[in-house]
């Protein structure tokens, strides 16, 4: 079985791997408009990663920590969060670290954004930083998923350590960064493979992927335009 990515919408992809481990991140789909219906339920969750506690990327976290008991990957707080909403198998790590888990080297790097947690009682709690993740699979491929993030120098130091292949990046503008930072991120990062995520689920969203096409281009990056609920290869043929 080959790599498989599928976007969900928004920030929230699921990647199955060739033992048929099955990764989650950023799981927002009861509530994610862009999420297909036919999605709406997961029927496998074996490793879950978040980047941070808004509620547009944890929405159904703790729902499927309770069905699936997935390993759950996070930053220290925000993981920590999750392990008294039901998470069994929790794998808190921080900034820096590796760990392999499910077959894939996970390792978190930097995001420049907030990351605070509505709780049932609708007080803001310290989430713990924004992060990124690097996947590093068994083939030797790798992906980056900036979860939310303005663009920074050192996503070059991204580069020059881990070299991903695909950079999953937001591009929305308002809340993150917009298609002219996802430009010159592109430049830093150097992936050969460009996958737009965080944009036109809600009005203000406003940054337009088709816009990175001629700058994608120029830089011999392809431009992968998903779409929701549709399966792709990782693959760089």
């Amino acid at each position: 079985m080959p790599i498989m990515l599928t976007w969900l919408g928004h920030s929230t992809f699921r990647i199955e791997i060739e033992n048929g481990t099955t990764f989650l991140i950023d799981p927002w789909i009861t509530q994610n408009p862009l999420c297909p219906e036919a999605e709406k339920h997961q029927r496998r969750v074996d490793v879950l990663l978040v980047t941070h506690g808004h509620g547009d990327h944890i929405g159904d976290a703790a729902a499927i920590c309770r069905e699936h008991q997935p390993k759950v990957v996070g930053i220290f707080e925000l993981a920590t969060w999750l392990g008294s909403k039901g998470a069994k198998n929790v794998l808190a790590m921080n900034k820096g670290g590796t760990q392999e888990v499910g077959g894939v080297k996970i390792t978190m790097v930097h995001a420049v954004h907030s990351c605070g947690i509505q709780d049932d009682d609708g007080k803001i709690i310290y989430g713990g930083e924004a992060c990124g993740y690097v996947l590093t699979f068994a083939n030797g491929m790798s992906l980056y998923h900036a979860g939310d993030t303005a663009v920074f120098s050192d996503m070059r130091i991204i580069h020059d350590l881990y070299h991903p292949d695909f950079a999953l990046l937001p591009v929305g503008d308002h809340f993150t960064m917009g298609v002219r930072e996802a430009e010159y991120a592109c430049r830093l990062l150097q992936p050969k493979v460009l996958v737009p995520m965080h944009f036109g689920t809600f009005p203000v969203l406003t940054g337009d992927p088709e816009k990175l096409s001629p700058v994608t281009e120029e830089q011999g990056i392809a431009l992968w335009k998903m779409i929701p609920g549709v399966r792709r290869e990782l693959t760089l043929k």
